[in-house]
């Protein structure tokens, strides 16, 4: 496997585990309205990067392959805004502290990643 295509399936499985970890934590928290809430728009933003991410596998054109980025960078950046909201609010409990922290770091890269990635197809340098 070439290494455009080898990191390609890292980023893809970084994406999946990301997920899995996430969906593993958000069923672990309280079930109080207010988290409840977030843990809702937090499902729907995190398991949306990976489905745009996958479906970017089958775009019909480069520019339909672009849209798919865009919205799974969107998708992120939902996702470390509500999981910043949970670890301010200091709505986690001090046995998910850690986990939640590894989460707003491992989104932020992945986001990094998929910024980086749109402006190199749009032809601009990444910094």
């Amino acid at each position: 496997m070439n290494d455009k295509k080898s990191l390609k399936q890292e980023f893809r499985v970084r994406i999946y585990n990301y997920i899995i970890r996430l969906l593993k934590f958000l069923v672990r928290l309280p079930n109080d309205p207010v988290i409840r809430e977030i843990k809702s728009q937090l499902t729907r933003s995190g398991t949306s990067i990976g489905a745009n991410y996958f479906e970017a596998s089958g775009a019909s054109s480069k520019k339909d392959y672009q849209n798919f980025f865009s919205h799974a960078l969107k998708s992120s950046n939902e996702s470390k805004f509500w999981l910043a909201i949970l670890k301010d609010a200091k709505f986690v409990p001090n046995n998910l502290v850690e986990e939640s922290v590894y989460l707003l770091q491992e989104i932020k890269e992945i986001a990094n990643i998929f910024a980086s990635s749109i402006l190199t197809m749009q032809g601009k340098k990444s910094f």
